[in-house]
């Protein structure tokens, strides 16, 4: 007995059902308005000289958005690149047809389908191609379309000027209808997203007759926070990252005059077009710039080009695969090499408020703080006015508790040696927001023969912390200083003959524990 063999054919071409699919995509309005002005970027380029022939060497493209929220809302697209050629045309419609030269802006021979899907259910185009003498329009009802699997629809031709040269897109009877701060933000991200054709005067975007344009912050110009007597630095670098076989990083980044939490970050540009940060949603790694009360997060910022790396397609993502990590590392070394580092300058750098600002925060800060008192502080002192003071001394030493960390330091002043342990624990059955224990100098077989033993204990799980530390370092340090400042005091008042001067801070912790840290 033989077997044979048999072969069958699969047919694997996308049905018209995938239009159906493209509402669901996880698109944000203004990359969705971005894919119809890629193409006519795409258009402007590839068809330059021939435009120019026609319309002169300053000729530039100009891209017109209107958004109406009337009749169920409708979006017009309208450029003056140089139309959709009869030989692209059947393709431009087809899903997933990819162009022929995917080295520009439309790569996937998906974008303008699948925005307008996103947008609209119906939706229609209109073109007259540079040197061409007709125009040309089409229709899209997506759900009739799906509904009875139409794979041909009608196009209608017209007469045109062979120098006519146009495409006129509507997306009608809109799924969601952008409105109040959406459209803000669309015109925001758009203008950041071209920014480099709007800067290079090659591009005009017009959103509701509204002239899009972009601004970049002013350089921190600044000497070294450490060396406040040198001649101030501009603290702008170029970055410029080679990973071989082609894919390599350049641009810039610099410090912003003006610390801002939704203006600093990255952006990540590929063949002159932002992929991913743009307006108030820049691209800030935490492995680089930390938590976002950071001062790394607020400074930082720049213009990056990466080449050689896909994209998503939907445009708004880099996709780096097992790359992004060794980029960071690399760009982290770069950030902060001498003889400007940008990551030191900006955590360390500070400026002094303005005076308004610093009114406005303190009424806000007093009105808080004044309620507290008022609500929450009474009962304490009560209770406190009741009990005698008492004359005990610190400790010799503090009970055993995790600790998060702790540095050991030695003073010395006049005669005096003093060896000065500062911990921080994480320990929720330490109840105090600070402890101290005074070891006298004593003679034994140690290093530290002869040297009073100062211990200063702050409590990172504390209720007071909790609410108004954190876990960055600008947000520790303050509050550690300050400790230290009071328990440093306490002993020299000690030792200057103040009595019962642990009565301060045994009743700073039932304050802050029992009134102090409520909201």
């Amino acid at each position: 007995m033989t077997s044979t063999t048999t072969s069958q054919t699969v047919n694997i071409r996308p049905e018209v059902s995938v239009l159906s699919v493209f509402p669901h995509l996880n698109y944000k309005p203004w990359y969705a308005v971005a894919e119809f002005v890629d193409n006519a970027i795409q258009s402007f380029f590839t068809h330059r000289l021939a435009l120019a022939k026609v319309e002169g060497e300053q000729f530039r493209l100009s891209v017109d958005v209107k958004l109406s929220v009337a009749d169920g809302g409708q979006i017009v697209i309208r450029d003056n690149a140089a139309g959709i050629q009869s030989s692209e045309y059947h393709r431009a419609f087809k899903t997933a047809a990819v162009p022929r030269d995917r080295s520009g802006l439309s790569e996937f021979g998906v974008g303008m389908k699948s925005a307008a899907c996103w947008f609209a259910n119906e939706w229609s185009v209109r073109t007259s191609a540079l040197g061409e003498d007709v125009e040309r329009f089409i229709t899209f009802d997506v759900t009739t379309i799906v509904e009875n699997s139409i794979e041909e629809l009608t196009l209608k031709e017209a007469p045109a000027s062979f120098n006519d040269h146009f495409t006129e897109i509507i997306l009608r009877n809109l799924h969601s209808i952008p409105q109040g701060r959406t459209v803000s933000k669309i015109k925001e991200h758009l203008a950041s997203i071209y920014r480099i054709f709007i800067r290079d005067g090659l591009v005009q975007i017009k959103f509701n007759d509204d002239l899009l344009t972009h601004t970049q912050p002013n350089v921190l110009t600044a000497s070294f926070y450490k060396n406040e007597g040198e001649p101030p630095q501009v603290w702008r670098k170029e970055i410029a990252l080679d990973f071989g076989e082609g894919q390599h990083v350049y641009g810039f980044a610099a410090l912003r005059e003006t610390a801002s939490t939704s203006g600093a970050g990255f952006a990540l540009f590929r063949r002159n077009r932002l992929i991913q940060g743009s307006a108030d949603d820049g691209y800030r790694p935490e492995y680089i710039f930390k938590k976002a009360n950071s001062f790394i997060y607020q400074r930082l910022f720049g213009e990056l080009h990466v080449e050689g790396f896909d994209v998503s397609h939907t445009k708004d993502g880099i996709r780096w695969a097992e790359h992004e990590d060794i980029f960071l590392e690399f760009l982290k070394e770069k950030l902060n090499e001498e003889p400007l580092p940008l990551l030191d300058q900006a955590a360390g750098y500070r400026v002094r408020p303005k005076q308004t600002d610093l009114k406005k925060g303190a009424q806000t800060a007093l009105n808080t703080t004044a309620r507290v008192i008022e609500e929450e502080v009474p009962p304490v002192i009560e209770g406190q006015l009741q009990n005698e003071p008492e004359e005990n001394s610190p400790p010799l030493t503090l009970p055993q508790a995790a600790v998060a960390t702790e540095r050991v330091i030695s003073i010395d002043f006049a005669d005096n040696h003093w060896k000065v342990v500062i911990e921080l624990t994480t320990d929720p059955a330490v109840g105090d927001w600070l402890s101290i224990s005074d070891s006298p100098a004593v003679q034994n077989n140690n290093e530290h023969d002869g040297m009073r033993q100062l211990e200063i204990r702050l409590s990172l799980a504390h209720p007071f912390m909790d609410r108004f530390a954190g876990p960055e370092p600008e947000q520790i340090e303050p509050l550690l200083r300050v400790a230290a400042g009071l328990a440093l005091s306490e002993v020299t008042a000690r030792e200057g003959g103040v009595r019962r001067v642990g009565t301060v801070r045994r009743y700073l912790n039932e304050l802050l524990r029992e009134a102090l840290s409520k909201p």
